[in-house]
């Protein structure tokens, strides 16, 4: 029966597309190609006839000519189109929606080397600029910008944001794929709780139906708060693994560094024989996806480094020319103790290294990412590998502080003496 009725089908998808490659004979002609904004201002199809759509950023109608700047969010800046005076339209308004056509040349003007010269334009979509929240001349602070959650990704600073945000992600992806990892998708609903801090939304139906007392899932169900413990199964079939995915942490803070959603990268390496497996992953990938950024999203970059982060892009520049260095958590302690810096957390050796603390390492060690490695055993996972090196009793175990923000990564050694874990369970 499924064999007679896929007869009938491709028999009657054949005789329709004859029917419209027969009818295309008699209509045939030229369409213009479509550009997306980042395409036209660096000259693809340059004198040929072209369509771009997206949104006005300015307008400046003069007795001749109107000139109009376009942006799709493709690119930090915007196409010039210049049009005769005959194409205003009272809808044609900062924030109005546009398809434009015409033939791209180059322009006069040394800002940007081309520009559309109109034939047609179409208000797609209209903005009342009156009661539009951004006006053309104004420079708004973010928080006034937080304001409008629907509309602040048409403004430079957001949308460049996403931009770098895009592009740092398909940088991370590049470079588990172009070394051989295998991306697993962990679960977002989860009876684990990996971190075992009880930092954690319960996830529940909203049902009335729903009896109280009983689990949808037949026991506890939470937003993850990490995909480790799915990774470490998957990582004895496969040597290398990682997940990038959305992470959920039950903090009621205000800072950036306690978010209640953010996505975050893990990954998981069999075989492994020392902390350097380990360092030159951590390493490498930042390395991968910063270079990553910095080839894709140049403007956008150069815009947080001259309205937001003066002065930083010398070192990332710097970052990159150099390998990272590696001191112990003990080395650390002494930097830290031989320092004159008031600390307002403690830095006794056992002691946990604050956000101070890591900042200044940072800095000591010529602003630039530094490991540090072999923590006090006492302050990591029960799975951390034991170095057996009393007194000072450590763990193999190694984080990656960066500049202006401290600690970025971490990771460690797996125990692999079942003698080892068993006692460390015990205790």
């Amino acid at each position: 029966m499924f064999q007679a009725v896929a007869k009938q089908l491709c028999v009657a998808s054949t005789r329709s597309v004859s029917r419209r490659i027969f009818n295309n004979r008699h209509y045939c002609k030229k369409t213009q190609t479509k550009l997306r904004i980042s395409e036209a201002i660096s000259g693809a199809e340059l004198g040929a006839n072209v369509t771009v759509q997206g949104w006005v950023r300015s307008v400046r109608p003069q007795k001749a000519n109107l000139f109009l700047n376009v942006n799709d969010g493709s690119s930090l800046q915007s196409l010039q189109v210049v049009a005769s005076s005959e194409l205003t339209d009272p809808l044609l308004t900062f924030g109005s929606a546009v398809e434009v056509t015409g033939i791209l040349k180059k322009s006069p003007r040394h800002n940007q080397p081309f520009e559309l010269e109109a034939e047609q334009i179409h208000v797609i979509g209209e903005c009342n600029p009156v009661d539009f929240p951004f006006k053309i001349k104004e420079r708004h602070g973010l928080e006034y910008i937080r304001q409008f959650p629907h509309l602040r990704c048409r403004t430079n600073v957001f949308s460049s944001l996403l931009r770098v945000r895009s592009e740092a992600t398909s940088g991370i992806h590049s470079y588990f794929k172009q070394n051989g990892f295998v991306q697993i998708h962990t679960p977002v609903i989860t009876s684990n709780d990996c971190e075992g801090a009880g930092e954690l939304f319960q996830v529940e139906p909203s049902s009335a139906d729903n009896e109280e007392g009983q689990n949808f899932f037949s026991v506890p169900a939470f937003l993850t708060v990490s995909g480790q413990l799915h990774l470490e199964v998957m990582s004895g079939a496969f040597s290398k693994v990682y997940t990038f995915g959305p992470t959920f942490r039950a903090e009621n803070s205000q800072s950036r560094r306690h978010l209640a959603e953010f996505y975050m990268v893990e990954a998981e390496v069999s075989f492994t024989q020392s902390l350097e497996d380990l360092t030159k992953v951590m390493e490498d990938m930042f390395r991968s996806a910063t270079e990553h950024v910095l080839a894709h999203c140049a403007e956008d970059v150069d815009l947080f480094h001259k309205h937001v982060t003066p002065g930083h892009r010398d070192t990332v520049d710097a970052i990159l020319k150099r390998r990272f260095p590696t001191i112990t958590y003990s080395e650390a302690i002494d930097i830290l103790n031989r320092s004159s810096e008031k600390f307002a957390f403690p830095t006794d050796w056992g002691c946990d290294l604050q956000t101070e603390h890591e900042k200044y390492l940072v800095k000591h060690c010529g602003n630039t990412p530094v490991f540090v490695t072999d923590y006090p055993y006492d302050l990591k996972p029960f799975y951390a590998r034991d170095n057996q090196d009393r007194p000072k009793h450590t763990a193999a175990a190694v984080d990656l502080l960066v500049p202006g923000v401290g600690e970025l990564c971490g990771g460690s050694l797996r125990e692999e003496r079942l003698d080892l874990l068993r006692a460390r369970l015990e205790e």
